[in-house]
């Protein structure tokens, strides 16, 4: 995604980090007989869809239906020979450096499924060509609470080396959250005790990073920020916090009930960021720097010297071109066992394992 085409003063003397690398210095990887370049640094997702996601969020990404797409990947179901086409998919994308990011619906809600993934994932790492940079876990904590099976993933979670999990919470209050996250009815991670001891007691294994969708049924106001940070630090002890607005969508999607919620619900991220930003000394925001990554944008601020607040913005007409650009961008395995550079398990196969 483009940066504003104006900074603000606060960040336009920042050091800018840039995601995307010039052409010359694409990676040559050879894939089913082809030579594909790569774009560094790649993530590869073992995209989850072991079962229907814990949560029903109003804004969900993953029910978002491209004009012309066939089957949406989370309505796709591993098979028994799943984990051996995860080998086989890993095998392939020996010899380049991968970041690990697990997404999808959420992982920690198939217990068994994810424990198999990361055994798939060490497996990779023991190979010598097997390169892994980051490993990141994208989750609602809904598995990671003692009440299910915190007491078994976060051990583990543990011992893969995990970097971080981000945690996603969109408004420090339940109910106001459970609006927009709409837990399952029977699910514990919903109550604000639960939620709050699973942060406390994933921290004591692996760093946290909580995830904030804004948006005007939640976190809207620079003030919605503030104190949500309060309630990340004072709280939770958490000092890793990301502000993200809905993806821009252009005419990409066919309209739903989600489509028309990110359009009629959407706070743009410089609203916020712009009445936080320094106009002097004393100020509880401290810019640190900026990145523009192959889709997205962000700014990364410390407040009041306890935490790391990044605002992003991101767009996925900016996303789709780079992936039908013919340079790879992402990896993404799905469930019907077709490794693609896209989020669509029909669109960019790079190899099929089923």
């Amino acid at each position: 995604m483009p940066l504003p085409a104006v900074l603000p003063p606060a960040l336009a003397a920042l050091p800018m980090r840039h995601k995307v690398p010039p052409p010359e210095q694409l990676r040559a990887h050879i894939l089913e007989g082809r030579s594909w370049p790569v774009a560094l640094p790649v993530t590869f997702t073992p995209f989850a869809s072991a079962q229907p996601c814990s949560a029903r969020c109003v804004f969900c990404s993953e029910t978002l239906r491209p004009h012309g797409s066939g089957r949406l990947s989370a309505s796709l179901r591993p098979g028994p020979r799943y984990q051996e086409g995860l080998a086989r998919a890993l095998a392939a994308l020996q010899g380049l450096p991968l970041g690990i990011s697990l997404s999808g619906l959420e992982s920690t809600d198939a217990p068994e499924w994810l424990l198999g993934v990361l055994d798939v994932l060490e497996a990779h790492e023991r190979h010598p060509a097997g390169h892994v940079e980051e490993k990141v876990l994208y989750s609602n904590a809904a598995g990671l609470c003692a009440e299910t099976s915190g007491g078994v993933l976060l051990p583990r979670l543990a011992r893969y080396g995990l970097t971080r999990v981000e945690i996603s919470r969109h408004h420090p209050e339940a109910p106001r959250n459970d609006g927009i996250m709409r837990f399952r009815p029977g699910q514990p991670v919903a109550r604000q005790e639960v939620f709050e001891a699973a942060v406390h007691a994933t921290r004591g294994h692996v760093p946290v990073r909580l995830v904030c969708i804004v948006q005007r049924t939640g976190v809207a106001t620079p003030t919605d920020v503030v104190d949500y940070l309060r309630w990340a630090v004072e709280r939770l002890g958490v000092t890793d916090v990301v502000f993200r607005e809905f993806s821009r969508l252009h005419g990409l999607y066919q309209p739903n009930t989600t489509w028309r919620t990110i359009e009629r619900d959407r706070v743009p991220i410089e609203s916020l960021l712009e009445p936080l930003l320094p106009d002097g000394p004393g100020s509880d925001f401290e810019p640190v720097d900026v990145t523009r990554g192959y889709y997205y944008w962000n700014a990364r601020l410390r407040w009041r010297g306890q935490c790391s607040v990044t605002f992003e913005a991101s767009d996925y007409q900016d996303m789709k071109a780079r992936h039908h650009s013919g340079v790879i961008h992402k990896f993404v395995f799905h469930a019907n066992g077709n490794l693609c550079a896209d989020w669509d398990p029909e669109r960019e196969v790079l190899l099929r394992t089923a």
